[in-house]
């Protein structure tokens, strides 16, 4: 049986999705054969597999992290939230239909073979698997059927190390209240913990240590003080969307501003921009007008239609037509780009009981949604400029009209995908990661007016992983979980 190690949280954004990335660069290093594996995630945020599927992006970067192509078998069952209580189910890459929360629960004993399959092939080639859980073991009431912690767990007897996250309070108690609501039988696999996100000075808590592994008998593999750079990397889900808005602009700096919509999706398009130096990206909250920018960026949606919806009840579709006749440059992504035209059509109802509704009318094009979902890696040139790029598209829906004679861009298959407004002020494309890539994202730049920077993004990004994997080997006892992975039950 190929090394193993799950790692699973006490709660949902405890830091497990990064742990597992720097663990995979840090083995990776060492010449081990790393895959990182997820058996069930929920997020928006997807990335399209060299096999043609999609997984959660965490994975992908995970993926990274091992030196490897990302592969839907790290993530075989993704779940992507479309409304407050249901989503779409994708299995090994490919969508299988919706389900609500309590329907899925009767879904996820089906599921298992999936799982377990996905979970055989990855093993059949690595010397390493890292397993990522979700939620908390602690949701007892989700446990009949579970396959993301314990149930898989149990299924290929696999150790499990559980992570509690300082920073947010109470992590003697969650880890504490976790071994104490868990059936023996799933305890029993649990081998130790790990403390997240500390502050200060960490010979301050070995009396906490120390207290956890009384009342637990688990092992401590190690306290991980705060990762400064962790913000660098793309985030797992909304969760990392922290919100705010500005009144004062930042001297010198021109602004993006970004409406934050309920089913906001692949949200790391906004990653590569944020970290520039001449640019502010504005997440802007519900219940307050746009701010005034030098571009008003539309990202991707779950649910295009109920999000337009949303937007135009916070009453932001007035605030971005003010824009526009302003002058203030506009783009939509995904879905964004089908809310840009005039009207959106839903005939199957694939998001909604919405048939039709109008969209802001700023780009001259009608979007009509259907079934078949599109999953493919992409690369071109932007126009009229010619500048190259690479990305993915990852939508439903094919839109028609006059500014598609006007193409975002030319595909390297020859076609033209996107849209561009009379005046060249307002734009759309179905691209995603566009801005990963520093030639794209300095023409964007210049666009709306900001210098151009020396920002290599894709070499940042290894940058940071390498930095997180050197501290996680500064602060972990990484020898102990190499051989924890290897035990046996």
């Amino acid at each position: 049986m190929v090394s193993r190690l799950m790692l699973q949280g006490t709660g949902s954004d405890v830091g497990k999705s990064l742990i597992v990335a720097g663990l995979c660069r840090l083995y990776a290093r060492h010449g081990l054969k790393v895959r990182p594996f997820k058996p069930q995630n929920m997020s928006n945020n997807a990335a399209v597999t060299v096999d043609g599927g999609e997984i959660g992006r965490a994975q992908a970067l995970q993926a990274r992290a091992a030196g490897i192509m990302p592969s839907v078998h790290m993530n075989p069952i993704l779940l992507k939230p479309q409304s407050e209580i249901g989503s779409q189910v994708v299995v090994q890459g490919r969508v299988v239909g919706n389900a609500r929360a309590r329907d899925y629960q009767g879904m996820k004993p089906e599921l298992m073979p999936a799982v377990l399959d996905s979970f055989a092939r990855l093993s059949a080639d690595a010397d390493l698997v890292l397993v990522e859980g979700a939620g908390s073991p602690a949701e007892i009431n989700l446990r009949a059927g579970d396959i993301a912690n314990m149930g898989f767990a149990r299924a290929t007897d696999t150790p499990v190390v559980l992570i509690g996250d300082i920073d947010r309070g109470g992590v003697i108690a969650s880890l504490v209240g976790t071994k104490a609501v868990m059936a023996e039988e799933d305890a029993a696999l649990v081998a130790g913990y790990l403390i997240n996100r500390f502050r200060g000075d960490v010979s301050l808590f070995d009396a906490g240590l120390a207290a956890i592994t009384e009342r637990t008998g688990w092992h401590s593999f190690g306290v991980i003080p705060h990762f400064a750079d962790a913000g660098r990397l793309p985030a797992e889900d909304a969760l990392g969307l922290k919100s705010r808005y500005e009144a004062e602009r930042a001297e010198g700096r021109k602004r993006i501003v970004v409406p934050v919509l309920p089913r906001i999706a692949n949200f790391d398009d906004l990653d590569p921009l944020r970290q520039e130096p001449g640019v502010e990206v504005i997440l802007a909250q519900a219940g307050r007008p746009l701010p005034p920018a030098e571009l008003i960026l539309l990202p991707g949606s779950k649910a295009t239609i109920p999000d337009l919806v949303a937007l135009k009840a916070e009453g932001w579709d007035v605030d971005i037509r003010a824009h526009a006749r302003q002058g203030g440059k506009v783009l939509g992504l995904c879905g964004g780009y089908q809310m840009l035209g005039r009207l959106l059509r839903d005939p199957e109802r694939v998001e909604s009981d919405i048939e039709a509704i109008e969209g802001l009318g700023l780009l001259d094009v009608e979007t009509s949604l259907t079934g078949d979902k599109r999953l493919r890696a992409v690369s071109g040139l932007s126009m009229p400029d010619a500048t190259p790029f690479s990305g993915y598209e990852m939508h439903v829906g094919a839109t028609v009209g006059p500014d598609r004679s006007r193409p975002f861009a030319r595909l390297s298959d020859g076609s033209d995908e996107g849209a561009t407004s009379r005046d060249g002020k307002v734009a759309g494309s179905y691209c995603h990661g566009l801005f990963a890539d520093d030639r794209q994202r300095n023409r964007l730049l210049g666009w709306i007016g900001a210098d151009s920077s020396s920002l290599a993004y894709e070499a940042e990004i290894d940058r940071v992983l390498d930095g997180l994997a050197d501290h996680l080997a500064a602060h972990l006892d990484i020898d102990g979980l190499l051989d924890l992975s290897r035990r046996r039950g």
